[in-house]
């Protein structure tokens, strides 16, 4: 498995990897423009030429980031992938220099094992929601927020 930042070609590839699990409600579907737009961000698990992972860590403010869009292809689940992205993504914090981490996700028990803890999502800056205004399920998120303090 090779873990690494993503690049343009990859775009698609994560495009239909979050498209699969948006279709099936597990979480909240991504346009390819909101995708290229950030890619920079993004990080991918490929296993033989494959994306089979992807995630990405958005910085909200000086202390604060957010880990997105995580997906591992259905075939790749159960085997640490997720995990590791989302250490990746934890360790990319800490050498910026950022504090806390959080993710609004409808993975609780997944974000819990990777030591992060719930959260009302009140205590979220405003910051945090400027995007939530393209949601079609805004102003009624049912997502759960959770938080790691590094």
């Amino acid at each position: 498995m090779i873990y690494r930042k993503a690049k343009i070609t990859d775009v698609e590839d994560i495009h239909a990897l979050l498209a699969h699990y948006a279709g099936e409600g597990l979480m909240l579907a991504r346009p390819r423009s909101k995708l290229y737009e950030s890619i920079r961000e993004f990080s991918v698990a490929e296993k033989d030429g494959k994306i089979v992972g992807a995630g990405s860590l958005h910085i909200i403010w000086e202390d604060l980031a957010e880990v997105r869009a995580l997906a591992v292809a259905p075939e790749y689940r159960e085997k640490g992938i997720g995990r590791t992205l989302v250490n990746i993504f934890l360790e990319e914090a800490r050498n910026l220099g950022i504090p806390k981490v959080f993710t609004l996700t409808y993975q609780r028990g997944f974000f819990e094992k990777c030591g992060f803890r719930l959260i009302s999502k009140d205590v979220l800056p405003h910051k945090v929601w400027k995007e939530c205004i393209d949601c079609p399920k805004f102003p009624n998120c049912d997502e759960n927020a959770l938080v790691i303090d590094l």
